[in-house]
């Protein structure tokens, strides 16, 4: 809302800073894609990770600055879905397409997860509902650098006919969670089980670091917390649906 006061000059060249930091993620996705495009996996995920750095602080900054009423000619919003569908979509979608975890180029099961990919993330960034009034996120967020880092993560070193029907169907179910109303969490907006997810996201960002160090191939203990906290996330979203659920049942 607005504030009422006159936005000076360093204001206005404060919020014009934080668009920049924000527009600094399209950067870090595009050499992302440059190693991508080299299998250079741990270098690309290690790219994605500032990128998802600057995503997570950037909005908080700018809440913070008010930069809406300091800086009305530059949309932020409008930032965050463009850099977001490179960062989150295009270069995890490229990664698992040339990784070879779906096959080759012309396999049909790699065409397939690449058009559900593409396609649900198009629609989920045009959503203006994307997001609850709470901060929940209405569907799967297309975070597809988080679920290729785990295929990455867990995928055998030479795919088979089970590994790569199990990759396939994952993306398949995440794309039509898309458009379920089914909720997701935002670590870092949520208030509900704020403290231990924020515990449990500084936990998971340490491990995430590990194993990108370890060109994604880390200790199985590593594997292993990784995998418990990104079961925590997927599924908190039904410990806010749950009293819905039960006012329903009731």
């Amino acid at each position: 809302m607005p504030s009422g006061n006159p936005i000076t000059p360093q204001q206005k060249r404060l919020a014009f800073g934080v668009h920049l930091f924000t527009a600094s993620g399209v950067l870090w996705g595009f050499l992302a894609l440059i190693a991508a495009v080299q299998h250079d996996w741990r270098t690309m995920f290690a790219w994605l990770a500032l990128a998802l750095f600057v995503d997570g602080i950037d909005g908080t900054i700018a809440r913070k600055i008010n930069i809406t009423e300091a800086s009305p000619r530059w949309s932020g919003v409008a930032l965050d879905l463009i850099i977001d569908y490179l960062t989150y979509v295009i270069v995890p979608a490229y990664a698992l397409y040339s990784s070879g975890m779906l096959g080759g180029a012309n396999n049909v099961l790699n065409l397939l997860a690449m058009a559900v990919i593409l396609l649900t993330s198009a629609m989920y960034f045009a959503d203006n509902e994307m997001k609850t009034e709470d901060a929940w996120f209405k569907g799967f967020p297309a975070v597809w650098n988080l679920i290729v880092f785990y295929f990455f993560l867990l995928s055998p070193a030479e795919p088979t006919i089970l590994s790569m029907t199990i990759i396939f169907l994952v993306v398949l179910a995440l794309g039509l969670t898309t458009f379920a109303s089914f909720v997701f969490v935002h670590p870092l907006r949520v208030a509900k089980l704020r403290m231990p997810t924020l515990v449990l996201l500084v936990v998971w960002s340490v491990l995430a670091i590990k194993a990108i160090w370890e060109n994604v191939d880390p200790a199985p203990w590593v594997t292993w917390g990784l995998c418990i906290i990104g079961v925590y996330f997927l599924i908190l979203g039904y410990f806010r649906t749950a009293p819905v659920h039960d006012r329903m049942a009731g």
